[in-house]
Formats: C-alpha cells, structure tokens, sequence
C-alpha cells in the first residue's frame, strides 16, 4: 500500500476544502437544512457543475470524472469536516453503484450522466434498517426488505405496459434522503418469503400513488423520509441485489468513515483553539495538565481513525473493477472496522468538544452540537458500533469455534 496520496488526489481535497469554508460554515448549514430540499440546491449545482462531484467516481464516458471510488471517499473526508447536508451519500454513494451494477444498458445510459452531472438526485429506501439491507452489520441474505408477505413493500408485475414493469404497495420509515430525490431505488418483495424473490425498483419522483413526508430527524443534515407506496408504478432493477447492496454499502462504509474522520478533526481543531482563550483562575484551561491529557488522547484515537479510513479509502480502490480477490476481501474488512472507529471517534471528540466549550457548548445553538448529532444519528442508522465491529469479527472467522483434534 502506498499511503501518499496524488497531487490530483491532493487538488480535489484543497480545493473542496476551500470552497466549503466560504460556502458551509455553521449558520450556512442551518439554514440548508431549514429548507424543502434539506440543502442548498444552489450550492449543489456549483459543486458539480465546477468540480464534478457527484460523478467524480463514476467513468468519463457516462459523463463522470473519472476517478474513482478513493477519490469520492476522500472528498467525503472534507464533506464531513463541514457537515454539508447534500444528496451526496444517497446519489454517488449507494444510488449511482447500484444502477451501474444492476441496470440494463438503457437504464445506465439515461441515469447515470445525469446523476454525474448532478441534475437527478437519488435515495435507497429499504423497509428494514439500512445496516442490514447494506450488509454493514449482518448477511443480507435474509428479510432486509421487511415484512415478507405482510409487510414492507410489496411488488407484482404490471398487466400492462413494458416488460419489467411493476406496482408497488407498502410503507417504508426512516428512508435517507428520500423526501426529496428525483429518483428512488426501492426493495421490495416480489411473492413468497424467499430473499431471493426481493428486488431493487426504480421509482420515479413523479409517478402516482408516491407520498413521501419528511420525518423529524435528530440530524437535520441526515433528512429521513416515510414513502408510502399505493400500486406506483416502478421499473426492475437486474441482477442479484444482495451482492450489489453489499458492494455499495462497503463504499458507503469507506465514505462515511471518512466523513466522520473529517469532522472529528473540525471539532477537536476548534476546541484546541477555544481552550487557548478560555480562562478559569486567570489562566487559559488548555494550560491544565488534565485538559492537555485529554486533548492529547482524542488526537491520538483521531489519527488512528485517520489511518483506518484512508486504508478503507485505498482498499476501495484497489478492490474497484478489479479480479484481485485479495484486494476486495480486504476491502470487505477494513471498510465497516473502519466506520466503527471513526464513529466512536466522533462521538467521544464532539462530546468533549461540548464540555471543554462550558457553558458555551451546553447551549443548544452552539455548533459542537452539530459533530455530536452527526455522530449519534449515523451510529443509529449505519451501527451501533459494536455491531459493526462483530460483524466483521465474523466475517474474518476471529471467532469460529476451534477444533479438537484427538490424539493419534
């Protein structure tokens, strides 16, 4: 593994980071998310209208940057560091991996340029908690849909119309950007309680029997959203939808590590610099013995997140496109320990960030509690840590009962 990153690499962090200090300072996300869109559409458009984003990983000739998927977790790094509420994470993240894995030639060429040139923005909605459908912190072989006959979301072939054509009926909660995506990627059941009868469905934003209401979430920068669905018409997605979930939210793992690790390192700077000035006994309390033991450990399990999501980041891509099976069962491993290190990192940083800002950091409007939401609701809906961490315990077999081999 080389771990230096390219002057490209480098370029597409600098200049991102520069943009969003001007662009996405605290007042600037409270006023996103206050909106219908639950971010700045404007800001949106110049992001990928100037620099690509929302197809930095996705080919050239779909439109796309051309990079891949280390550049898009190293960008997420600095979308983190600023908290930017944006269609990111569900459109370039999970939507856009998942019509190029399962979509037809059709489906790939009318989707993907536009979610590279960021005009069609898209969610994941799942009946059952993303985690697991995401195969994050369990196998996804099993009723991630939610419900099998009775419950979730339900699908039946169309009488009419084109080949692959469906209706859709049931109800999902808590579905990530969904209030507000032109597109939504929906799992649904096609008949019976086999996994191997649930689907992926394309769903336009538009089309009848779609009600989606945006839920009170306790990361306003994480919108959620409730799609009921009444007999709305949905177009099938191919292929074997466990596998791709599982591929797609490895990289949503990497991403979302790295955002983590971004805005951990916000929160820990600003609070290094506030107890600088500070003053309790006359003197600033970054001159306590406590306080400077305090900081000093955070940073030291900072860099350690730091180093498991870059290695996720490298993993992801290393183990894009390629046969190398090496690289993707690495990659397997390193993304969700990764998430878990750099959730809990988040969390134990804000929290501090909170104490060490006093009476300033306990009032509601200050923005260390802006790190320490995002750190609660991600452990919620991508977790908890501890789950994450045995899963993968699993997968890599740390735990398999040992043999006992008699005497010859």
């Amino acid at each position: 593994m080389d771990a230096a990153f390219t002057d490209e690499q480098a370029e597409i962090r600098r200049t991102l980071r520069d943009l969003l200090h001007k662009r996405c300072g605290p007042d600037d996300v409270r006023a996103a998310v206050a909106t219908a869109a639950g971010h700045d559409e404007a800001l949106w458009r110049h992001l990928a209208q100037t620099l690509g984003l929302p197809g930095l990983a996705l080919p050239a000739a779909v439109g796309g940057v051309g990079c891949g998927p280390t550049e898009l977790v190293l960008a997420c790094e600095e979308t983190g560091r600023a908290l930017l509420p944006s269609p990111l994470l569900g459109t370039s993240v999970l939507a856009a991996p998942l019509v190029a894995a399962l979509g037809n030639q059709e489906q790939r060429a009318r989707l993907l340029p536009r979610i590279a040139d960021g005009t069609l923005t898209a969610a994941l909605v799942t009946a059952g908690p993303s985690a697991t459908a995401l195969a994050l912190t369990g196998p996804n072989d099993g009723d991630w849909a939610g419900g099998g006959r009775a419950g979730g979301v339900q699908a039946r072939a169309a009488a009419d119309g084109p080949p692959g054509r469906h209706l859709l009926y049931g109800q999902a909660d808590r579905a990530l950007g969904a209030h507000s995506a032109d597109l939504l990627i929906v799992a649904a059941h096609t008949g019976g309680y086999a996994a191997t009868r649930t689907r992926l469905f394309l769903v336009e934003s538009t089309a009848p029997g779609l009600v989606r209401t945006r839920l009170t979430a306790l990361d306003e920068t994480r919108p959620l959203a409730r799609v009921e669905l009444r007999d709305t018409p949905a177009e099938a997605l191919g292929g074997a939808p466990a596998a791709a979930l599982a591929d797609a939210g490895r990289l949503a793992a990497a991403a979302l590590a790295a955002e983590a690790v971004g805005a951990a390192d916000h929160a820990l700077t600003s609070t290094v610099e506030y107890v600088k000035v500070r003053e309790q006994f006359g003197r600033p309390i970054g001159s306590f013995q406590a306080v400077k033991h305090r900081l000093a450990d955070l940073y030291v399990q900072l860099q350690a997140a730091r180093s498991a999501a870059y290695y996720a980041a490298w993993a992801a891509g290393a183990s894009s496109g390629a046969d190398d099976t090496e690289a993707s069962a690495e990659f397997e491993l390193a993304a969700p320990v990764a998430l878990a290190q750099a959730l809990e990192t988040l969390r134990m940083v804000a929290g501090a960030a909170i104490q060490l800002h006093g009476g300033l950091g306990f009032t509601w409007e200050h923005h260390a509690h802006l790190y320490f939401k995002r750190a609660t609701a991600d452990e919620l809906l991508f977790g908890p840590v501890d789950a994450l961490r045995a899963h993968a315990a699993d997968r890599a077999g740390l735990f398999a009962p040992s043999v006992v081999r008699s005497a010859a």
